[in-house]
């Protein structure tokens, strides 16, 4: 079995939470680029970072990489590349693209290229002239950057975020990955309080409880490498049977999901109901000014509405001063706050402990932290 270079994309400011994720799994020799991070592996890994990475948009397998300024160098460096080693002569591939400050600026041109490219080199392994595209589907990225290009086969099919148990949710919601991200840039660990008083749909909570019983991220959902013939099935099937013996099944968790729209409520137990964690989060219907805060050494995070629309700013600043008012009492808690609103620190009345720049799909946001202090250790 050869090694690979695998990449691990992410949302831009995330990057240093994918690395953690591998490392705790185990990978090393980590490179860290904006928006991916790419690592050694083997074919065995490809299903146990895609069933475990819990802030990665997808895992990519890099098949080369080169410079071009040329079509005509493209073509060649690409074709030269091993791709009859892992697309099957039935196998079904697109090609997409990006060029970023590069000579070869067409991206439409670039993946014509390099779709052409890829079939002459299909040609001579196959000694055919006609595929049938029937088989297992393979999505190749050619993506140039100051004319280096970097080829990749998607080996996650639908983003990482798509763990498959939001069903329904509301207006705007938090990308799963994102959410799990958040819980993890936190002090929160599995024997503290956790609340969520803007919860929505729910994904906040879920993902921390996920996170707080081991569930991996991917454990209810398909993969596009599965249908990957070089792939062993039994790669596939021990992944699968590690993350179920994995999860901490008997553990109980503290955590409350808050919000006063009624629906959303109900929606969000729905959706963890359906990643089976319904009984590890209680959620309630209640405004925040309501909530009674009574555990100490909480964990609150959150991601407040923002106030982008015209007429809900005054609302917002009114919501991000009693924040401040209520939540600064919590000597205890250690708070974080995801929000677009520059002026949240003036609002809420106090500088955070820290402050991150994350991005909420297209919106940029910070992610303003303030650390409590540590929970004493138990006798």
């Amino acid at each position: 079995m050869g090694q690979l270079e695998l990449i691990a994309t992410s949302t831009f400011g995330l990057e240093a939470v994918v690395k953690k994720e591998l490392q705790n799994l185990g990978y090393n020799d980590l490179i860290v680029e904006n928006g991916k991070v790419t690592f050694n592996a083997t074919e065995k890994d490809i299903p146990i970072v895609n069933l475990w990475l819990r802030s990665a948009d997808r895992v990519l397998l890099k098949m080369g990489e080169f410079e071009t300024t040329s079509f005509e160098e493209l073509f060649e460096k690409t074709k030269a590349l091993p791709w009859d080693e892992w697309i099957t002569e039935d196998g079904e591939f697109t090609v997409e693209g990006k060029s970023v400050n590069s000579q070869l600026y067409s991206i439409s041109d670039s993946q014509a290229i390099v779709k052409k490219a890829v079939v002459e080199k299909l040609k001579t392994k196959y000694n055919t002239e006609w595929f049938k595209e029937t088989g297992a589907k393979f999505t190749i990225e050619v993506s140039i950057l100051k004319d280096i290009a970097t080829l990749t086969i998607d080996t996650s099919g639908i983003g990482l975020h798509k763990r498959g148990y939001r069903s329904k949710s509301v207006e705007a919601p938090l990308k799963e990955t994102l959410a799990a991200a958040l819980v993890q840039l936190s002090y929160w660990n599995k024997n503290r309080f956790f609340i969520d008083p803007f919860c929505g749909s729910g994904t906040i909570p879920i993902e921390a409880a996920m996170i707080g019983k081991n569930i991996a991220p991917g454990l209810n959902r398909n993969f596009v490498s599965e249908e990957w013939p070089r792939i062993k099935k039994e790669y596939w099937y021990n992944a699968r049977r590690n993350v179920w013996d994995a999860m901490n099944k008997d553990i109980k968790l503290n955590i409350i999901g808050s919000d006063t729209d009624k629906k959303a409520i109900e929606i969000a137990k729905d959706n963890a109901y359906n990643m089976g964690v319904e009984e590890d989060i209680k959620f309630i219907t209640r405004d925040f000014r309501n909530i009674d805060f009574r555990d100490d050494y909480g964990i609150i995070i959150c991601n407040p509405p923002y106030g982008e629309r015209i007429g809900e700013k005054e609302e917002v600043n009114r919501i991000y001063k009693d924040m401040g008012k209520i939540f600064r009492e919590l000597d205890t808690y250690s708070i974080y706050v995801l929000t677009s609103n520059e002026d949240f620190e003036k609002l809420y009345g106090k500088k955070a402990s820290r402050k991150r720049k994350l991005y909420n799909g297209r919106i940029k946001v910070d992610y303003y932290q303030y650390y409590g202090p540590r929970p004493p250790k138990k006798r």
